[in-house]
């Protein structure tokens, strides 16, 4: 048995267990007593390392965009011509994978045989196979998925808003790439790409569940092999980008009955530490609860004026190199709304944010945060999403209880200043 650390939360009544699998892979187990079980087999790579190179290597590689989103849809094929989709139907896992900016992950869920199941994921995220025939066939696929989602509204929007935020900064490229990127995709590459990245020392395995540790760790005996220490040296050219937004507005026109818009607020501001970070992101959540959540004076303005529907959307998202915030609607004069919200914003900066609504906030975020704990497909995503980025879930109650009153107003009087605005708009094709 490896050496087992535990950490624990008791205020939280969560904790999780974790070790170094000999194979080099990071292994962590959060233990619960609930029907089904769940896990997650990541690599640190996502659609923003496009440009690499090994420790040893001279030169850079440069690879096209969209190629780790091509790469997880690949890995699901096998050299005896079974996909890792068939193997499941027989152990009853539903499966999935998913490529995010920094990260793409293999998951799947099963109310029994998990170990069965455990092991087809290890075992074929572990043995690639590509070949120039089954890439071809894939370029077409996936240019059929490029092709959908560039007449999905909100996707576009999102994509025209980070191209508006960012000048330089990798956020602007879409995750599954062009249809003129992926065309110059080559197995050759794909292997590349693979031998760099897929190895298990940049690779993590959570697992959360009813589930054995010595049984998870004796599958990964069975399956995994020893990878060979290595450094990944990543591209940083975009450490530069402008504090400002790079356009302040655009527009496209898709197939919707009424305007989408999105309005997102740039901050180069990046805590270097991943605590830090964290803090800044539930921080951000708190303030966008007090500005815009249905019981704010913004969102019952919007709304008795007719200019909104029922939502109204906010969110961040913080990495090491890259942090924005977005509220999000559907209205029927999207410039009037973002003048309104100049005004807001700068009503609320001379009267002070409320102490009464923050703490209400505060608890609500809090709240929303610990109840993530009850699902377990959450916890394995959120644990990994912070792991990647230097944090761990199980701090979170701590972290959301530092945050004061004081810090969420500075970090209100720093981040929302219009240099950092841009919105994104999707008008109807008739306008």
């Amino acid at each position: 048995m490896s050496n087992i650390v535990l950490k624990e939360n008791e205020m939280l009544g969560e904790k999780h267990y974790s070790f170094t699998h000999k194979s080099g892979l990071e292994v962590f187990v959060f233990p619960k007593k609930m029907t089904t079980s769940y896990a997650i087999f990541a690599t640190r790579y996502g659609a923003v390392d496009n440009k690499f190179k090994h420790v040893t290597d001279k030169e850079y590689t440069i690879v096209p965009d969209g190629i780790a989103h091509f790469l997880e849809h690949k890995m699901f094929e096998c050299e005896d011509g079974v996909d890792a989709f068939e193997r499941y139907a027989k152990t009853g896992a539903n499966a999935n994978a998913f490529t995010g900016n920094n990260l793409t992950g293999y998951i799947f869920s099963c109310t029994e045989n998990f170990y069965e199941s455990l092991e087809i994921l290890l075992d074929f995220v572990t043995h690639p196979y590509f070949t120039e025939k089954t890439v071809q066939k894939e370029q077409g696929i996936i240019g059929q998925e490029i092709k959908m989602y560039e007449d999905h509204p909100s996707v576009r929007m999102h994509r025209e808003l980070m191209k508006a935020l960012y000048k330089k900064n990798k956020m602007r490229i879409d995750i599954a790439g062009t249809v003129e990127s992926i065309a110059e995709i080559t197995a050759e590459v794909l292997y590349k790409c693979y031998n760099i990245f897929y190895n298990l020392r940049n690779m993590t395995l959570c697992v959360v569940g009813d589930v054995d540790i010595s049984q998870i760790e004796a599958v990964c005996d069975k399956v995994l092999v020893e990878a060979e220490p290595f450094t990944i040296v990543r591209d940083t050219e975009d450490e530069d980008e402008p504090k400002e937004a790079y356009l302040k507005k655009t527009v496209c026109q898709l197939d919707v009955s009424k305007p989408l818009f999105t309005i997102g607020i740039k901050d180069m501001d990046i805590p270097k530490e991943a605590k830090e970070r964290t803090k800044k992101a539930y921080a951000t959540e708190i303030l966008d609860e007090i500005l815009f959540s249905q019981s704010s004076e913004f969102y019952n303005d919007l709304y008795s004026q007719n200019l909104i529907a029922q939502d109204l959307s906010s969110g961040c998202e913080i990495g090491k190199n890259y942090s924005f915030n977005v509220i999000s609607s559907e209205s029927s004069d999207p410039d009037k709304v973002y003048s309104l919200f100049l005004d807001y914003v700068e009503k609320m900066k001379k009267e002070g944010l409320d102490k009464e609504a923050f703490e209400l906030s505060k608890r609500t975020v809090y709240a929303s945060n610990i109840k993530s704990f009850d699902s377990v497909e959450d916890i394995g995503n959120n644990f990994i999403f912070n792991y990647f980025d230097g944090a761990d879930i199980l701090d979170t109650p701590d972290i959301i209880n530092s945050i004061t009153l004081e810090y969420v107003e500075k970090l209100f009087n720093d981040t929302f200043k219009e240099e950092y605005y841009a919105m994104s708009v999707v008008e109807p094709l008739n306008k």
